[in-house]
């Protein structure tokens, strides 16, 4: 981790190892490919073996009440940001342009502003950002995450218009 002053603003430049992203994807149950870009980690996740939907909930839908109130991360579905944490999401598509149920796009950011706080007041380091990549990836197999309106990030499970897949 570095920190970098610009102007009046100080970043932290994060040093994220390609090795440990790829090996806690696979520890929750993707395949990862990964791409660096200058400004942020891409990761196409996918659950190959998975007959559902991940579990990305319409947050609006009343039938998925159960689901959203268990939720651990949401996520802020114009821009597809998580709340509060560094990462984003985008749906992944096929050829046709259906949505894929299985496979997200997830964006980790390599510069953040020194005034960025985790939850609880947490600084943000590496180790960090590794523990919330984990824990979003297994909320996406096991226990829910929350779409907050928008049309940019479509919800893959529950009930709704916005479903990939229809149970």
């Amino acid at each position: 981790m570095q920190v970098l002053q610009a102007g009046g603003e100080k970043y932290i430049l994060l040093e994220l190892e390609p090795e440990a992203i790829g090996g806690i994807a696979s520890q929750a149950g993707f395949e990862a490919q990964l791409e660096e870009r200058e400004r942020a980690w891409v990761i196409h996740i996918t659950a190959q073996d998975r007959k559902t939907p991940l579990l990305l909930f319409d947050a609006a839908d009343p039938g998925n009440l159960g689901w959203f109130s268990r939720c651990q991360f949401y996520v802020d579905g114009a821009s597809g940001n998580v709340l509060q944490t560094p990462l984003a999401i985008a749906n992944l598509r096929d050829r046709r342009g259906n949505l894929l149920s299985n496979g997200l796009r997830v964006h980790i950011a390599k510069e953040i502003s020194a005034r960025f706080k985790l939850p609880g007041r947490i600084a943000v380091n590496e180790q960090m950002i590794y523990q919330v990549f984990y824990n979003l990836l297994h909320a996406l197999q096991n226990v829910g995450v929350g779409l907050c309106g928008g049309p940019s990030v479509r919800a893959l499970a529950g009930r709704g218009e916005n479903t990939a897949l229809r149970f």
